[in-house]
Order: structure tokens, then sequence, then C-alpha cells
């Protein structure tokens, strides 16, 4: 996992945590926004309220909330609002691929990795991938998935 830290007075002291690896059990990619506890938490110990974009496999975007169960009670419990393109939509959405080769043949350009966006990119993994070489860092390996072997 690695974390990054954006230098500006809006994104003081909020980590972006990337997570990734290759040959898992699951093909997933999504964006999770974990939103913190309001100070100081009425309940501790509560699961975080999330909001989650998934990109692949099925095209989503759904918000984790923790809810008060209905009644006088006080249990609380963790619920979805959820849009699904799959059950809102009667119509297949194209492969990943099927759209950038679409859009090559239109000659739009908006769904491709601009040159300075690349060069940034580039600033954030040189340094670690250097450290990596010499051995000043290490990455956490593990065993193919039992599927893959």
């Amino acid at each position: 996992m690695a974390v990054f830290h954006i230098d500006n007075a809006r994104w003081h002291n909020v980590p972006f945590m990337m997570k990734c690896g290759k040959a898992l059990n699951e093909r997933k990619a999504e964006v999770r926004i974990q939103f913190r506890h309001a100070p100081p938490p009425l309940f501790p110990g509560l699961a975080r309220n999330e909001l989650v974009i998934s990109v692949q496999p099925d095209e989503a975007v759904y918000v984790k909330l923790m809810t008060k169960q209905p009644g006088l009670g006080m249990k609380l419990d963790q619920k979805e609002l959820d849009f699904s393109y799959k059950h809102n939509f009667d119509e297949k959405t194209p492969e990943a691929y099927e759209r950038l080769i679409y859009e090559v043949t239109r000659g739009e350009h908006s769904l491709f990795v601009r040159g300075d966006e690349l060069d940034y990119a580039w600033q954030i993994f040189t340094p670690f991938l250097e450290k990596l070489e010499k051995g000043k860092k290490k990455c956490f390996t593990r065993p193919l998935a039992v599927w893959q072997r």
C-alpha cells in the first residue's frame, strides 16, 4: 500500500491510500472514499461511512452509511445506497478496450492520458522505483492465488 498526500489547504492531512496487486483472486478496480468520524464519536467503534466508485467488473456508485434501525432502540447498522449500471440499464456497456478502440476511430482523445499527467505519474513513482532497485524499499510478495497456479 502506498500513501500519498496532496500539499494544499483543501486536502491537508488527508491520506490517499493506493492498494494494488497482480494475480489476485478477483478482478476489481474501484475508488473508495472513507469519511472520517465526526469528533467526538457518538458511537465509537462503528464502521466509517464510505463512497465507493466501482469501475470493474461491474460499474456502480454506492454509499455505505451507518444508519439507525427504525424503532425506539439505538441499534445501528450499515446500509448501502446503490446505483448499479447493470440493474438500471438494459443495454450492455462496452468493455474498456471496445470503448478505447471506438474512440480512437472517432479521433476522441479524452479517454487517454495527457502528456503532463504521465509526467506527474512518473514524478510520483520514480523515487519509489529507484529505492526499490537499490534495496532501500521492499515489496510485499505472496504466493499466486490458488486458482492461478
